[in-house]
C-alpha cells in the first residue's frame, strides 16, 4: 500500500506541475499560454506575406500541441479576436453578439507586423523539443511588451487560479515607458466592449471591479444599450432582462436587439413605469452590471507567483532591458563578421592575392598561399587569425565578382557598418535610454490604433434590496395559523419583495427570523410579525410584563434583540415560572396596576417604562410591586391601549 500511495503521489504531482506550468497559468515573460505561444509561432513559421486557412494553421499547430485541434480553433479565434497580433479573413464571430466563428476551413489569418516586431527574434529564442521530440519551439517567445495585461487571461490549475483582465495596449506601453524613467504610473483594465468601470477595488489587480454596460435613456419611456458590460454578450444581457421580468423584478414592455457593427438593444417601458425606476433594477437583477474578481497568477523562473499589476509592470522594465541588449549583442556580432569578410575580401583582391593561384595544383597548396598572403596584414588590416573557414570563403569567390570589385562602394558599406557597430556601443552603455525610444517608437506606430474604449468612472453602489419590486403581499390568517405570500385571506403585514426576511415571536415566546415563506404554519396565536431590518431591530425596544405563577407578582423586561441567525429558534423569552401577561413595543408607556385585591387600587398610582433598565433578551424581569396584580392598563403617549 504504501507503494501505491508513493506512486499516486509522484503522479499527482507530475500532473499538478503540468497543468500549472505548461498549460493552465501564462508565463509573464510572453504573457502566453502553451497553446497560444504555439499558434503565434506556427503562424510565423508559415508567413508568406499570405493569409492561410485556419485549418491549415491548426494542422501545422497539432505538431506542437498534443491536446487536439478543437482547443487550438477555440484559442486561435479567441486570440484573431483581441485584433492585436493576427490579421483575420472571414467570419470569426461577434464579440458583441456572442455569435460563434465559421469553420476552420472557410476562414484565413495571418500573422500582423506587430507581431513579428514585438515577439519574434530567433536568435535570443530559447528552444525546446515539442512533445514527440520531432520538432523544436520556443520556451517562451522574447515578448517585449507584458502581454499578460494587455491580452488578459484566465485559467484553472490544480489548487489555484489565475484571473487578469485585459489592458489598454497604449497605457501598458506607457506604464512600462513610465517605469523605465522612475515615474509613478496607474494601469487599469480596458475592454473591447466598451461600457462603464468602477476601479476604487482593483487593488493593483488583486482586488475587484464592477463594469456596467452603457444605457442611452433617449426618453423616459426608452432605454438603448450602447455598450456591453465585460464578460456579457447581446444575448446573454437579453436573457437577463427577461430572467428579471419574468421573476417580477422589474417591468419592461418590450426589447429589440439592433445590433450589427455596434451595440443596440432597445427595451420599451410599459404604460405607467418609468427609466429613473428601471435603471437601478437592471443594474441590480440583470447583467447590465457585472463584478468581476481578479487575480494576478503567473509562472515566474518555472514556479507559480501572486503579483500586482505594477510588479508585472516593473519586471518587464528589466525584461525589456535585457532582450534589446541580446538582439543588440547579436546584431553587433553579425556586423563584426560582415566587416572582418568585407576586409578579408577587400585583401584578397586588392592585394592581387588570387593572382598565384591559377599557378598552383593542389587545395593544399592554394590554402598555404593564401595564409602566406594575408600575413602582412594580420592585426592592423583584421582582428584574429585567419581561419580554414575563411580561405575557402575566399577561394569561392567567382571570377566574375572579383573582375567587377568596387573598391570605393566596399568601402562605404564597411564605414556604415562600422558608424552603426559606433550606435550599438551606445545603445549598450544606455540601455535604459535605448528601451525608452524603443517603446516611443512603438507609441507612435500604435497609439492611433488602440484607443481606450471602457470609461473609469466611480458608480453608485445599487442595494438590490432596495430597488427590487415590492409586488409580494405578506399575510397572516389567524385562524389557520399560517403565514406566507400565497395566502389569499388574513390580514396583511406588509407589502415585500423576493428578499425581504421576515421577524416573528410565537405564543410560547420564541422568536426567529426566517426567508421570506410562501405558506408556513407558525401557530394561530402571534405576539409579534414583521418585515426583518437589521438597523430597525438592533435600536427596537421589547417589552413584557409576566405573573410568576407561585406568587402571583407582576415582572417588566425590557430588552433589545441581538441575535438573529436565519432559520434558527432563540429564546423562551420568558424564565421558567413566568405566565405571560403583556407583550407591547416601545420605549415610553405608563403601566397602570390592577390588583388582586380591589381596596389597594390607587387612581394615581402609575409605573413608567423609561424609569426601567434595558436589558438582554435572556435575563429577568423586575418585579413591579409587592403585590398580586390581576392585570394591568397601557398606555403610550395619548393613546389607550
Amino acid at each position: 500500500m504504501a507503494q501505491i500511495k508513493e506512486i499516486f503521489d509522484q503522479n499527482f504531482l507530475e500532473y499538478a506541475s503540468y497543468v500549472i506550468k505548461d498549460r493552465a497559468i501564462p508565463d509573464i515573460k510572453d504573457g502566453l499560454k502553451p497553446v497560444q505561444r504555439r499558434i503565434l509561432y506556427t503562424l510565423y513559421r508559415m508567413d508568406d506575406g499570405t493569409t492561410h486557412k485556419v485549418a491549415a494553421v491548426i494542422g501545422q499547430t497539432m505538431f506542437l500541441h498534443p491536446h487536439g485541434d478543437a482547443s487550438i480553433y477555440e484559442a486561435l479565434v479567441t486570440l484573431a479576436n483581441k485584433d492585436l497580433f493576427i490579421e483575420k479573413q472571414g467570419n470569426f464571430g461577434n464579440i458583441f453578439t456572442g455569435d460563434s466563428a465559421a469553420a476552420a476551413r472557410y476562414i484565413e489569418c495571418a500573422l500582423r507586423p506587430f507581431a513579428k516586431e514585438i515577439l519574434f527574434k530567433d536568435e535570443i529564442t530559447e528552444f525546446t523539443p515539442s512533445y514527440d521530440g520531432k520538432m523544436k519551439e520556443p520556451a517562451t517567445l522574447p515578448a517585449k511588451i507584458p502581454l499578460a495585461l494587455v491580452l488578459g487571461a484566465e485559467g484553472i490549475a490544480v489548487g489555484m487560479s489565475t484571473r487578469i483582465l485585459p489592458h489598454n495596449l497604449t497605457e501598458v506601453i506607457q506604464a512600462v515607458h513610465s517605469a523605465l524613467r522612475g515615474e509613478k504610473f496607474e494601469l487599469y483594465p480596458d475592454f473591447l466592449t466598451g461600457g462603464l468601470i468602477d476601479v476604487s477595488d482593483y487593488k493593483d489587480g488583486l482586488g475587484k471591479i464592477i463594469s456596467r454596460a452603457r444605457l442611452d435613456i433617449t426618453d423616459n419611456k426608452r432605454i438603448v444599450v450602447r455598450e456591453l458590460a465585460f464578460g456579457t454578450t447581446c444575448e446573454s444581457l437579453i436573457s437577463s432582462i427577461e430572467d428579471a421580468t419574468r421573476k417580477g423584478k422589474l417591468k419592461i414592455g418590450s426589447i429589440s436587439d439592433y445590433t450589427s457593427g455596434a451595440v443596440e438593444i432597445e427595451i420599451e417601458l410599459p404604460r405607467g413605469v418609468h427609466a429613473d425606476d428601471v435603471v437601478p433594477a437592471l443594474y441590480a437583477f440583470t447583467k447590465c452590471e457585472v463584478t468581476h474578481h481578479v487575480h494576478c497568477l503567473l509562472i515566474v523562473d518555472r514556479k507559480p507567483r501572486v503579483m500586482t499589476v505594477s510588479e508585472v509592470i516593473d519586471y518587464h522594465a528589466v525584461h525589456i532591458q535585457e532582450l534589446l541588449k541580446q538582439e543588440l549583442e547579436v546584431e553587433e556580432r553579425e556586423l563584426l563578421n560582415k566587416i572582418r569578410v568585407r576586409t578579408l575580401e577587400r585583401i584578397f583582391i586588392e592585394e592581387k592575392i588570387y593572382k598565384k593561384i591559377e599557378d598552383l595544383r593542389t587545395v593544399k597548396e592554394m590554402q598555404e598561399h593564401v595564409h602566406q598572403g594575408f600575413k602582412p596584414f594580420s592585426g592592423t588590416e583584421y582582428e584574429g587569425e585567419l581561419t580554414d573557414d575563411d580561405v575557402e570563403r575566399l577561394l569561392q569567390i567567382p571570377i566574375r565578382r572579383i573582375s567587377l570589385f568596387d573598391i570605393e562602394k566596399n568601402q562605404k558599406e564597411l564605414t556604415t557598418m562600422q558608424k552603426r557597430l559606433r550606435v550599438i556601443a551606445g545603445y549598450l552603455k544606455n540601455l535604459v535610454g535605448y528601451a525608452i525610444d524603443y517603446l516611443e517608437t512603438l507609441l507612435r506606430a500604435e497609439s492611433a490604433q488602440s484607443p481606450r474604449k471602457t470609461e473609469i468612472t466611480s458608480l453608485d453602489r445599487i442595494e438590490y434590496k432596495a430597488v427590487a419590486l415590492r409586488n409580494l403581499k405578506l399575510r397572516y390568517d389567524e385562524k389557520e395559523g399560517y403565514l406566507g405570500t400565497d395566502l389569499t385571506s388574513g390580514e396583511i403585514i406588509a407589502d415585500c419583495s423576493e428578499y425581504d426576511r421576515v421577524f416573528y415571536v410565537a405564543a410560547d415566546t420564541l422568536y426567529r427570523t426566517i426567508e421570506l415563506p410562501k405558506k408556513l404554519f407558525i401557530g394561530k396565536k402571534v405576539l409579534y410579525i414583521t418585515v426583518f431590518d437589521k438597523a430597525k431591530m438592533a435600536e427596537q425596544i421589547f417589552n413584557i410584563i409576566y405573573k410568576h405563577k407561585e406568587n402571583g407578582y407582576a415582572y417588566l423586561k425590557r430588552f433589545r434583540v441581538n441575535q438573529w441567525m436565519l432559520g434558527k429558534n432563540y429564546g423562551p423569552l420568558l424564565p421558567a415560572q413566568g405566565q405571560l401577561m403583556n407583550f407591547f413595543i416601545g420605549e415610553n408607556w405608563q403601566i397602570t396596576p390592577i390588583y388582586k385585591e380591589t381596596s389597594l387600587l390607587r387612581e394615581d398610582e402609575s409605573f413608567h417604562t423609561s424609569d426601567y433598565l434595558i436589558k438582554g433578551s435572556n435575563t429577568q424581569g423586575v418585579r413591579l410591586k409587592a403585590k398580586v396584580i390581576s392585570k394591568v392598563k397601557l398606555k403610550e403617549k395619548n393613546k389607550d391601549k
